[in-house]
């Protein structure tokens, strides 16, 4: 009696010690991908400065993303914006970082497991445009002004499938936001986008940061028309809550009063 009881005991202990090893293997696999989702989340998401994507809450369903660039030798962020809604996010602007394109997508389905409905760029430059293509590719659809794709096929940037005609207000799931072109700025073909209930105003390039000393580059440009068109959009727009602009922190609603400023003294300094 007592060789068989040692006997069902030793198997016993192995059978636990299996269980054992098998619960342990399970729980690590478990921590492990806990572990990855957590610094995915981290290196999108947290503001390392080796970052080269950083995304931002704004308010509601409202998000700034980042990426940079190098321009003249300097590291340059570009921010873009996108919207959550129920029928996807709709997304303003692209990337100006190439490698950026998909981890951008990536984000959309780790943080809202929701794809992108539709991508609007501001202007032809490739700060707002580089990504359109790619983008057009993953069956996304994408929107520029008449105006922009001009100025895009003139300059060898890239196009949209889509072109916008006139200022108009277009409605995507539970939201609605308008495209309003205020004159030749930054661009030629400048647009920007207003979300009335929200209160958003999106500048893009050409509202430039409250911090800044000039209105950045300004080779295709309309120094004499500037000021108009930003006195354009204080007017039709003249209680903003946020003001989202391209290359300076967007967190300072001076941005707009401060861009008047430069580009009236920019217009005096022409006319000397």
């Amino acid at each position: 009696m007592g060789g068989v009881e040692f006997e069902v005991t030793n198997t016993t202990k192995n059978l636990l010690l299996n269980l054992i090893s098998q619960n342990i293997k399970k729980r690590m696999r478990t921590l492990i991908l806990i572990i990855t989702c957590i610094l995915s989340l981290t290196t999108i998401f947290g503001q390392t400065d080796n970052a080269k994507l950083k995304i931002s809450h704004l308010t509601g369903d409202f998000y700034i993303y980042t990426t940079y660039n190098t321009y003249e030798g300097e590291k340059l962020p570009a921010n873009g914006m996108y919207l959550v809604t129920s029928n996807g996010i709709v997304l303003f602007d692209t990337p100006w970082d190439t490698t950026q394109f998909q981890p951008l997508l990536d984000s959309f389905k780790l943080k809202h497991n929701k794809s992108v409905e539709m991508c609007i760029a501001t202007h032809w430059h490739s700060d707002r445009t580089e990504g359109l293509e790619y983008y057009k590719q993953k069956g996304i659809k994408t929107y520029t002004t008449t105006q922009t794709d001009v100025l895009s096929k003139k300059n060898n940037m890239k196009r949209s499938e889509f072109l916008i005609t006139k200022d108009t207000i277009l409605s995507v799931g539970q939201n609605s936001f308008e495209i309003y072109y205020p004159g030749q700025g930054h661009t030629e073909d400048n647009i920007i986008i207003w979300f009335d209930k929200e209160k958003i105003l999106y500048g893009g390039c050409l509202i430039k940061g409250a911090d800044t000393e000039n209105l950045g580059y300004l080779g295709d440009a309309n120094v004499l028309e500037y000021e108009t068109s930003l006195k354009r959009v204080q007017k039709k727009y003249p209680n903003p809550k946020f003001i989202i602009i391209s290359h300076s922190d967007w967190n300072n609603i001076n941005s707009l009063r401060h861009s008047i400023k430069l580009a009236k003294k920019l217009k005096k300094k022409s006319y000397r």
